[in-house]
């Protein structure tokens, strides 16, 4: 399992997406990239060992069994002529982007029907689901970026979580395909495209060449991939690579001279 590093991918998604989908305010953008980066763990909710699939104990043990055999099902009704035997459990349908789509639709439309309480439980969910991954330094982060938010929208802070009821949608798909497209690098690839036929497969495993691919869990994961995201993850948050450019302009930037001298 790469959770920390979907997770991760995660947060760096939906901090580039957010100013895409007119998210300006940095609070906003910070509560935006915590719910995609927990969505970012959500497909692996079809694995009975997944953070995600123990996160709330019994409650998401359950739906981890009805996601599996829902699953196990469709791949027994739509597999192809040269798809692998397999249970079509792990890595089929939460790994697709029509589950991403179908996720991210249920949720605009939940948020929407729902109110600020159904926004306020979605990134709640979301923000566990992250903090589960990638460890406790993100509560006072995404706690500093609520704080935040009720200062920027005060009095009526609550109902302004209307405003970007829609905009979870996307987090939620946005976090979805970021695993799916984590999972595409890995050895198993993903079938992120189904039910697209590609050379007999109803669920073709998309993967890049073999010297692109990487084991989870290894060398390349916690060597690499990973140090990479952290340091694109700090330099994606709203106002510290403008920050950085003017330290080192400051720093190590030519002097000004002034005219006449």
């Amino acid at each position: 399992m790469m959770g920390r590093t979907h997770a991760l991918t995660g947060w760096c998604a939906g901090l580039g997406l957010a100013p895409v989908v007119g998210i300006g305010s940095p609070a906003q953008a910070l509560v935006f990239a915590a719910t995609t980066a927990g969505f970012a763990l959500l497909p692996d909710l079809d694995h009975p060992g997944a953070r995600a699939s123990k996160l709330l104990g019994p409650l998401t043990g359950v739906v981890s069994w009805l996601l599996r055999k829902a699953s196990s099902g469709l791949y027994a009704v739509t597999k192809g002529p040269r798809d692998e035997r397999h249970s079509g459990t792990h890595r089929h349908l939460s790994h697709t982007v029509l589950f991403a789509a179908a996720l991210g639709g249920a949720t605009a439309a939940g948020t929407a029907a729902g109110g600020p309480w159904v926004v306020a439980g979605v990134v709640l969910f979301g923000l566990l689901l992250a903090e589960d991954a990638l460890g406790d330094w993100l509560l006072p982060v995404a706690g500093g970026a609520v704080v935040w938010w009720v200062h920027e929208n005060s009095p009526n802070a609550l109902g302004q979580l209307d405003a970007v009821s829609g905009l979870l949608g996307i987090a939620v798909a946005a976090g979805c395909v970021t695993h799916c497209l984590g999972d595409a690098l890995t050895e198993s690839g993903c079938p992120f495209l189904f039910p697209l036929p590609i050379a007999g497969e109803t669920w073709y495993e998309l993967r890049p060449p073999g010297w692109l691919r990487f084991r989870t869990g290894k060398g390349v994961e916690n060597r690499l991939v990973f140090p990479v995201c952290t340091v694109v993850a700090v330099l994606l948050v709203p106002g510290v690579w403008p920050a950085l450019v003017e330290f080192a302009q400051g720093t190590f930037g030519a002097p000004v001279v002034e005219a006449g001298n």
